[in-house]
């Protein structure tokens, strides 16, 4: 992988790690999410106004996406009501690079080298082992283990058809723009079906956290999508969840959440396995 690239998704990490703790630490999740997509969604008209319009051939993908957000967010949401962030975040993202690799490979015969099947087994080791409960106050309860299970799937899915959309696209800033939009269509039909026109004044007084919250996402997955237009979608999707290292530092400093040894273990080798990356 380019070193450019490679460092554009290391930050990446960075910013997605920063936007699942400021969900975490400071609003009811749903409506902290729906705050999010519909910045988000303003975001993406500018996206659209600044860069070409992607093409037609792309156009089932960011359809199909942007449904795929809405389950994501919804999952990722129940997962928070119950468990510890380092507890859910890790398990969330852990299984999604593996089942990324193996779709993209089974679905478009896209493959990576020796060294880099063996960054990407090395980081979704390295992020289940953060995951391992080492602490009676850690809670993983079976719905939200469902949850967030649930929450690894639908990253898999969206990674998967984003990396093809934005390959049709050719534009991967106005892919990013068009799906941003379409999401906070989607997640605005959700909140008036579920939570009615109530929730959009409740979001009202935390707009200025939204829209922290929102930069970063956006950012976050933009790299994304970009890089995943110019490199293997499953090596990208690995490496951008060297954001749990992030996060564990993050929920050991703001919210006080314990680090075991097996986490750091765990860190040990997301780290190896993001030098390997690098270098395949």
């Amino acid at each position: 992988m380019d070193l450019h690239i490679f460092l554009a998704v290391l930050l990446a990490a960075l910013l997605h790690a920063s936007w699942n703790l400021l969900v975490k630490l400071d609003l009811d999740r749903f409506l902290a999410l729906l705050l999010i997509s519909c910045v988000m969604g303003l975001m993406g008209i500018a996206m659209l106004i600044a860069f070409p319009w992607p093409s037609l051939a792309s156009a089932p993908y960011f359809i199909t996406s942007g449904l795929l957000h809405v389950g994501y967010n919804m999952f990722l949401a129940r997962s928070y009501r119950t468990g510890d962030l380092s507890q859910v975040y890790p398990i969330a993202r852990g299984t999604a690079p593996l089942i990324t690799f193996i779709a993209a490979w089974a679905l478009a015969g896209e493959t990576v080298g020796g060294i880099g099947a063996l960054g990407i087994l090395l980081l979704v080791g390295g992020i289940w082992l953060t995951a391992r409960p080492g602490h009676q106050s850690i809670r993983l309860d079976g719905m939200t283990l469902f949850f967030a299970l649930g929450t690894s799937g639908f990253i898999a899915a969206y990674t998967i058809v984003d990396g093809f959309g934005a390959r049709l696209s050719g534009s991967a800033s106005a892919y990013a723009g068009m799906l941003f939009v379409l999401d906070a269509v989607f997640m605005i039909i959700v909140a008036l079906l579920t939570r009615g026109p109530a929730a959009f004044r409740q979001i009202l007084p935390s707009w200025k956290s939204g829209t922290a919250g929102a930069a970063l996402s956006a950012g976050a997955y933009w790299i994304v999508i970009w890089a995943m237009s110019l490199a293997p979608i499953a090596a990208v999707a690995a490496l951008r969840e060297t954001s749990i290292l992030f996060v564990m530092l993050m929920s050991a400093v703001f919210l006080k959440e314990k680090v075991t040894g097996f986490r750091l273990m765990g860190a040990v080798l997301i780290v190896l396995g993001a030098v390997a990356l690098r270098m395949s």
